[in-house]
């Protein structure tokens, strides 16, 4: 892995984000804050970007290449939509990582440290309070779009139960 330092919240950097579809909606003042506590990472082929099981508080948003979850050794899903967050679970519940994450071909992805939080302004707690704001906005459209796509794979799974019960009768 490639990393960049802490980005800086200038408007050249602040335009990259905003052509993250993700975060195109969100105020300037709010994507400064998100850049200070980002990094560029890059990564490899195969590289581990996630391990199941740790406890890292990094939260991601690709920005080029794919990305392969895999849970207990079962592939999951294949991401390879610009602004696509993933290592989100982790900081919402604080339980350990759910799944490993590995860069297909090589991948980019913008970092964001959320134990950071204290390079904001210190003692600023409406500050950290926005930025947190931020983060569980951002969680809450995703958790809703992949709650449905459960769904329908969880109904269109029921269904296929359903008809290999009846072609056994």
């Amino acid at each position: 892995m490639i990393e960049s330092k802490y980005l800086q919240d200038n408007m050249q950097n602040i335009q990259k984000l905003m052509n993250i579809p993700t975060l195109k909606h969100f105020e300037i003042q709010t994507l400064a804050k998100l850049l200070r506590l980002s990094k560029i990472r890059e990564y490899e082929d195969g590289e581990i970007i996630i391990t199941e099981g740790e406890k890292d508080t990094w939260l991601y948003f690709l920005l080029s290449g794919k990305i392969r979850v895999v849970k207990e050794n079962f592939d999951i899903v294949v991401i390879d939509k610009k602004g696509e967050i993933f290592g989100e679970m982790r900081i919402i519940d604080t339980l350990s990582r759910s799944a490993s994450v590995f860069a297909l071909g090589k991948t980019v992805c913008l970092a964001v440290d959320t134990s950071a939080q204290k390079k904001l302004k210190d003692g600023d707690k409406d500050e950290q309070l926005d930025f947190l704001l931020l983060l569980y906005r951002i969680f809450a459209e995703y958790m809703s779009i992949r709650l449905r796509l459960t769904n329908e794979e969880l109904v269109k799974a029921k269904k296929e139960i359903e008809q290999l019960k009846q072609n056994n009768q």
